[in-house]
């Protein structure tokens, strides 16, 4: 466990006088249900999210992703590696769920998002995972690659909220995400998480078989900034309610995230709360040997600079973004 610092005092722009978590509303409202059959309606003919497989999941049909009906949950506990904001002092109650719609080929949880790996789960089950570990004193539940499992979700957070589920929700995403089912999220999640990756077509096509992913990445992050708005914090310094985005920093693409962070501050706002991330190294496919005989994207075959991190970071700052992780002018990853 990380030693835990005291939070930062929050601005008092985006500080939350009072707080609920969103699903409230819609859950008085008796509204709850309602996305759930909408949710479902989404598995008949697959296109929870932009792979569009256009199978029927209620069947337990598989493809991309590999999951059906239910969604496979590797593991769950309570998080000390997330942002300070999140994890605070009891930790951020996360639920990784297993596969992945995107095939990063340096993925670091590639045994889980690549591998069958965990076991499925109805959404009776996650949702008592969910109530274990808001009894366990976690400051939020935080909901891992969800991406191609939205529907379950949302099924999953209508079966916890009547048995007392009372904590903030997370969708901390890869940002490939489809838009009908970040509709049906509205009301629901109380903090977007995505991680924009790339920036050209070419990068995303070459690491994660993805070539749409940037169009697909900047809509949904506009999508999730409709909906939530910039991140606000509570008194105690917690993440309530709002937009945090990632940026996994990798060798050589000063470029992509320079590009990112201008459209960030341009597009969506400049008060958008980035974490630059710095502890990309290599692993998975990356470095392996290919059946030409040649080792395998030797480009990205190493950790990122600490020029490259100081030069993300003046980027984005030369953009016009201003609020930063707390974390990162202090990390320590980097190769010098």
């Amino acid at each position: 466990m990380l030693a835990v610092q005291p939070l930062p005092t929050p601005d008092p722009r985006f500080t939350v006088e009072r707080f609920e978590p969103g699903y409230m509303g819609l859950y008085r409202r008796g509204e709850l249900n309602a996305r759930v059959e909408a949710a479902l309606a989404e598995l008949v003919d697959c296109c929870a999210c932009p792979r569009d497989c256009h199978i029927n999941r209620l069947r337990d049909e598989k493809r991309v992703c590999g999951t059906g009906r239910h969604a496979i949950v590797s593991s769950a506990f309570p998080h000390f590696g997330e942002e300070d904001c999140l994890r605070g002092w009891q930790g951020s109650g996360t639920i990784f769920f297993g596969m992945c719609n995107l095939r990063c080929v340096f993925c670091q949880n590639w045994d889980i998002s690549q591998q069958q790996s965990g076991k499925e789960r109805t959404a009776d089950e996650i949702a008592e995972l969910m109530l274990a570990l808001q009894a366990q004193g976690c400051h939020n539940i935080n909901f891992v690659t969800p991406e191609h499992v939205a529907p379950q979700v949302i099924e999953a957070i209508a079966v916890a909220v009547p048995a007392g589920l009372r904590l903030p929700i997370v969708y901390n995403t890869s940002a490939y995400d489809a838009l009908a089912s970040l509709r049906l999220l509205e009301g629901l999640v109380d903090i977007y998480m995505p991680d924009f990756k790339f920036w050209h077509r070419e990068s995303a096509r070459q690491l994660a078989k993805a070539k749409d992913y940037p169009e697909r990445a900047r809509a949904a992050i506009l999508e999730m900034h409709r909906q939530v708005g910039p991140l606000q914090f509570g008194r105690d310094g917690l993440a309530k309610r709002g937009l945090l985005v990632r940026h996994l920093l990798m060798p050589g693409q000063q470029d992509e995230a320079a590009a990112i962070f201008d459209w960030l501050a341009r597009e969506v706002s400049p008060d958008t709360y980035v974490n630059i991330m710095g502890q990309y190294r290599p692993t998975y496919q990356v470095g392996s040997i290919a059946k030409s005989g040649q080792r395998k994207y030797t480009d990205i075959e190493r950790n990122p600079a600490r020029a490259e991190m100081d030069g993300a970071l003046q980027a984005a700052r030369q953009a016009g973004l201003w609020r930063f992780d707390e974390r990162h002018p202090r990390l320590s990853l980097f190769a010098r």
